[in-house]
Order: structure tokens, then sequence, then C-alpha cells
């Protein structure tokens, strides 16, 4: 590893400076590869919340800045990293993408000149199971990740965070590669703690959830979210790993409006002890 943390630094081809911005907490098993596939970044600020593996041993060998931070939430976290980053332009990757080679070559011919925007969306390959994922909206899934330095910060939400970048915005050739959940274990793990967060972030604007809410988000919403991205969007084509990832992203829905109902029964009963 302490080669290509070398080879890493000893590339400087971009007439303007990158940083590249990462969270992470306990990603020994995908952050080598994703710092691998980076080797032109001017300089790579990594913001952990207290691994316990090998992840700051790793980040170390590719001559990352490493900070422990007391964890914010998604969005406050990745805020930290940006905030520390000293380059012109900034690209924000989480621990388990991976830059290609046809997009590494498009960032770096980009940050030869003054790009003419501020920000630019990147294609998303994510893979599932091991297949890549061609449809039912997991291809090209543009994410906003790459921006001028203090153009853009993302939401201070506790899941599912973006960029926020008022103006015109670009796209960039070449992948972002999304090694995700290479097991349906990992999978449903990953789906139980986002569905938490979600529910938590849904009673912030909407404490009292009535039967209505109840019936449309546990029941209609997911069954809706499924036919919608596996008939109309062409999910099936992506095969059995296909009809398992929308099952249970559906399910993921449901259950984020389960907990929700839960969490507000809960405060209901608190409240109302002999209701």
């Amino acid at each position: 590893m302490a080669a290509d943390a070398g080879k890493r630094s000893s590339v400087k081809s971009t007439a303007l400076t990158l940083s590249v911005a990462m969270i992470t907490f306990n990603e020994e098993a995908n952050l080598a590869r994703t710092l691998k596939s980076i080797p032109f970044a001017n300089e790579i600020v990594v913001v952990d919340c207290g691994s316990t593996d090998r992840t700051a041993e790793i980040a170390a060998a590719y001559d990352a800045s490493f900070f422990t931070e007391k964890w914010q939430g998604f969005g406050s976290q990745k805020n930290l990293a940006l905030g520390k980053c000293t380059g012109d332009w900034v690209l924000s990757l989480d621990a388990d993408e991976e830059v290609s080679a046809e997009l590494a070559a498009s960032i770096q011919d980009l940050l030869k000149t003054e790009p003419p925007r501020a920000a630019y969306f990147l294609s998303r390959r994510n893979y599932f199971l091991g297949r890549w994922m061609r449809h039912g909206g997991y291809y090209p899934d543009r994410k906003l990740r790459l921006i001028r330095r203090s153009a853009a910060s993302f939401e201070r939400r506790d899941v599912h965070e973006t960029l926020k970048f008022i103006g015109a915005t670009g796209r960039l050739h070449g992948d972002l590669v999304h090694w995700a959940y290479p097991t349906l274990h990992e999978y449903i793990e990953h789906m139980d703690r986002y569905s938490s967060l979600g529910a938590a972030h849904f009673l912030k604007k909407h404490p009292n959830m009535g039967l209505l809410s109840f019936i449309t988000g546990v029941l209609m919403n997911p069954v809706l979210t499924f036919i919608y991205n596996y008939f109309f969007r062409l999910g099936f084509l992506d095969g059995k790993e296909g009809l398992l990832l929308h099952i249970y992203h559906s399910c993921y829905v449901s259950w984020k409006y389960a907990k929700a109902w839960e969490s507000s029964r809960s405060n209901d009963l608190q409240e109302n002890p002999g209701s």
C-alpha cells in the first residue's frame, strides 16, 4: 500500500488542486480500493468517528489527512470533511465508492483550466450481490459530488444527505463505482439502520402520524415504489438480483413509516398513559 501512496502523492497533473473528502467508520474492507482509485488527488481528507479496525492505518498508508470527530449525522459529518479541505475543488466520496479510470481522466481534464460550472454530477454504477444494476433507477444514478470548494454544502440531515447547490451544473463522463451490499445480510442490516434514521427524520416534520399517513406509508408507498421501479423503470431486466433489490427496498420504505408510527405511538402513550 505504501507504494501506491507514494504514487498518489507524486501525481500532480491538474492545474487546479483537488481535495477528496470522505467520512469513515470501520471501513477497512473498502477504503484501500477507494484510495487506490484517486492517485491524482492533491489531498485526501478523512473524517472518522471512532473506527476500531484498520481504517486509520490504511488512510495513513495513502497519505490521507485523518481526523477523528464525534458522530453528528451524515450531513454534518460530511460538512466537517468539506471544511477541512484546502484544494480549489473538492470530490466527495463514500468509502465504498471507486473512481473509474474514465471518470478519473474526465476530472483531470476538467481541472486543467477553470471549469465553466461550479458543480458537477457524476454517474454512479451500483453493484448489488455482485451484479451491476443497470435499470430500476439505479443507473446512471447521478450524484452531485464534484464542486468548487465552498460552492456547496450538505443538507444537515441524519440520512440521505445531498449537496445543496444553486446554479448551473455539468456532467462528467465515466462512472463512480459503488460496491454496495455484497451480501443480503449486509443489505438488510443497512436498510434496518437507515429506516430508523429515516423514521426519526420523518417525525421531525410530522410528529403526529394519523391513520391515513400510516396506511399510505406502511402499505401504499412500498407497493407503488416496487411497481414503479421494477416494472416501469425496467428493474426486472436485472434478473434475480434486481428482484431481490426492489423487494427489499420496498420493505425499507415500509419499515421507515412503521418505525415512525411506533415512535409516535410510544410518545402518545407516555403523554397520555390512561388513553
